[in-house]
């Protein structure tokens, strides 16, 4: 991996929640084309993804000093899984759970992402989008409306948690389109 490029990422401070009710400008994404039913699928197909974007030699570059490389993207959608894994769980579980905040920034900077390999991140990342996409395959049709919400007061029912779950893994193959040729 290419070190010479540890500048300092720029906190992403944004509130993406509007993501469920607009299509994103950016990546495209448009929360209400996403049938619950597709959810896991969808996960495990982008896991592919970046299984294969991870293998191409130039994953640990940044493309520009303070953008992450595809392997930073990559720890970060595996995180990003380990999370709503998680909160999916709480939500069967828990009646309305309130989820502990996650800093992501936070979590790439004593992560280290910068100076992770993209081989060690891929089977890990697999694994993850495993694990989350197995707790969608599992919610019952009358688990779909089940509440949560995030420390910032956002409420989500398990359906809008996993289409704003999929918009993030979207988005973020998205960035890195440039690395196979999209």
């Amino acid at each position: 991996m290419s070190t010479e490029h540890a500048s300092p990422i720029e906190p992403d401070t944004k509130d993406w929640t509007w993501v469920l009710d607009e299509t994103c400008a950016e990546c495209g994404f448009d929360a209400a084309t996403v049938g619950r039913s597709s959810i896991a699928g969808a996960i495990r197909d982008n896991a592919a993804f970046w299984a294969r974007a991870l293998g191409d030699p130039r994953a640990g570059t940044r493309p520009e000093p303070a953008v992450w490389s595809p392997t930073e993207y990559g720890c970060h959608v595996r995180d990003v899984h380990r999370v709503f894994a998680g909160r999916v769980e709480q939500m069967l579980t828990d009646d309305d759970p309130l989820f502990a905040n996650w800093d992501q920034d936070e979590t790439a900077a004593t992560q280290r992402y910068d100076l992770q390999e993209a081989a060690g991140v891929v089977p890990d990342l697999v694994a993850a989008a495993e694990v989350a996409a197995g707790w969608y395959d599992g919610v019952a049709d009358d688990q779909w409306s089940r509440p949560g919400r995030r420390s910032n007061g956002s409420v989500f029912t398990v359906e809008t948690l996993g289409r704003y779950h999929l918009h993030d893994l979207v988005h973020h193959r998205w960035d890195v389109r440039w690395i196979m040729g999209e």
